[in-house]
């Protein structure tokens, strides 16, 4: 039985494009979710969350697997690299050996443990262009997941994750709709009941060309550049942050279980 979650990644996991001001770093996220509906059926359930934006895999291993380890956690949330496959250059097999070696040292914790693959970014000019990228780290996963007896989730397959609705306005991180369907597969993958509903948003708008074009321009100078700025500056936007949940605490809102 799980009582003890420890999340362990970057702003996937902790949850950034779901603004909450309530909550720690002022995002909530699948992770969140997924403590909710596990905190809403176990008395004594904990949760931690040790994932901070802008973090390659390297540093999550470096930074969060020993941590991770020591709160001795029966059930563990993985992801990391996404962030490296977005660099100019990338060694796929080095990231594969050292994420390889981390899931091992999770699961001879006696822990369970959850893998994701990336998202099939097909319908995005940004993703599209490092979709093969993408595709190579999904088949590493998938075997670390099987060699390890790991839960995986595919992303790669969740066909709803190309709506762009599901996306927060930079379109690199999903929005509250998005990380509710990521919660939901995270709980069917560990076969938990749980309170969650997908968004049901009917058929998506038709844009015009040049509509398109003005919407990708918007983007380009509100999220792109700026971002293209921070990488050049050698900056990352969780330098200065925190993790949001770095002790193993009851989920405060366990007392909703069906909230969204």
């Amino acid at each position: 039985m799980t009582n003890r979650l420890v999340c362990l990644g970057d702003s996937f996991t902790e949850g950034v494009g779901d603004d909450d001001p309530t909550a720690p770093n002022g995002v909530r996220g699948w992770a969140d979710r997924v403590a909710e509906q596990l905190a809403a059926r176990r008395p004594g359930f904990r949760y931690a969350n040790l994932a901070i934006r802008g973090k390659l895999l390297r540093q999550v291993l470096a930074e969060q697997l020993r941590p991770g380890l020591d709160l001795e956690p029966d059930l563990v949330t993985l992801y990391a690299g996404g962030n490296d496959l977005m660099r100019p250059k990338v060694d796929i097999d080095a990231l594969a050996d050292s994420y390889d070696e981390a899931v091992g040292r999770l699961r001879a914790s006696g822990a369970r443990v959850v893998l994701f693959t990336g998202v099939d970014g097909v319908e995005d000019a940004l993703f599209r262009k490092i979709r093969g990228r993408v595709a190579i780290y999904n088949e590493f996963v998938r075997g670390i997941a099987a060699r390890h007896d790991a839960l995986l989730v595919d992303m790669w397959a969740m066909r709803q994750l190309r709506d762009r609705r599901l996306w927060a306005p930079d379109r690199l991180h999903l929005n509250a709709l998005g990380h509710t369907e990521i919660a939901i597969a995270v709980l069917d993958a560990l076969g938990e009941p749980h309170a969650l509903a997908p968004a049901a948003l009917g058929p998506r708008a038709r844009l015009s060309p040049g509509e398109r074009r003005s919407q990708n321009l918007r983007w380009s100078r509100e999220h792109a550049v700026p971002w293209l700025r921070r990488r050049l500056r050698g900056e990352s936007s969780g330098d200065t942050l925190s993790p949001k949940r770095p002790r193993l605490e009851p989920y405060g809102a366990a007392e909703v279980p069906g909230r969204q």
